[in-house]
């Protein structure tokens, strides 16, 4: 679907959200992390956080799976839930899930996911751009720079970032292509751009709420 003026939505799309991009792009946490200037714990702790932000998103994709629009955007191979507890159980221990403190950022985020994202396909389509476009865009050259930082070898730790079957370029160029050809009028391309800026918030508001915790105490 193309606009009056001549741009296609998904273009519009990320037009519109540069600042919000940007803005969780250079949080303070964010960049220490990847400076490795935070205890390993600072990076399970992450970790830990996505967890229930995927769960959320993977379950409204199997709800949505047969939906004419939202249907389209689901894909195996982006599942990110089962590499989040395999990196965790490597950075935790077996018992990772009773060691996870909890997070009010990452439960509100999921709480977001489910209100929106299980009956709109905008909502969902929303939370699965930024989730999922980012981690084929910026999120690999934070794997890559957590690899390094805290010397994570092998993906282990690290799965979460990669993807195995398939090649970023080519699937973001043709995930666009679902975006523009999707029958979302000018009101529902509205409604799915505030939701996008909503996404990108509230992830920020997990790395403020991590940026708050005294690593020094917790290294």
């Amino acid at each position: 679907m193309t606009r009056p003026s001549g741009e296609t939505f998904s273009t519009v799309l990320r037009q519109a959200s540069v600042q919000d991009h940007a803005d969780a792009e250079t949080n303070g946490y964010m960049s220490d992390l990847m400076d490795g200037n935070l205890p390993l714990s600072a990076y399970a702790a992450l970790t830990a956080r996505l967890h229930p932000v995927y769960a959320a998103l993977e379950e409204a994709a199997e709800a949505m799976r047969d939906h004419p629009v939202a249907g389209r955007f689901v894909f195996a191979e982006l599942v990110r839930k089962p590499a989040l507890e395999a990196d965790l159980a490597e950075l935790l221990g077996a018992g990772w899930a009773e060691r996870v403190e909890e997070s009010p950022a990452a439960q509100v985020y999921a709480a977001r996911i489910r209100e929106v994202a299980f009956t709109w396909s905008g909502g969902f389509l929303a939370h699965h751009y930024v989730r999922y476009m980012g981690d084929l865009s910026g999120g690999q050259i934070i794997g890559r720079m957590v690899e390094r930082a805290y010397d994570l070898k092998d993906g282990k730790g690290t799965s979460f970032y990669r993807f195995a079957d398939l090649k970023a370029k080519p699937f973001k160029d043709a995930y666009r292509v679902l975006i523009d050809e999707a029958p979302f009028d000018a009101e529902e391309q509205r409604r799915i751009i505030g939701e996008v800026k909503l996404a990108y918030r509230l992830n920020t508001a997990i790395f403020d709420e991590l940026g708050a915790v005294d690593w020094s105490a917790a290294a």
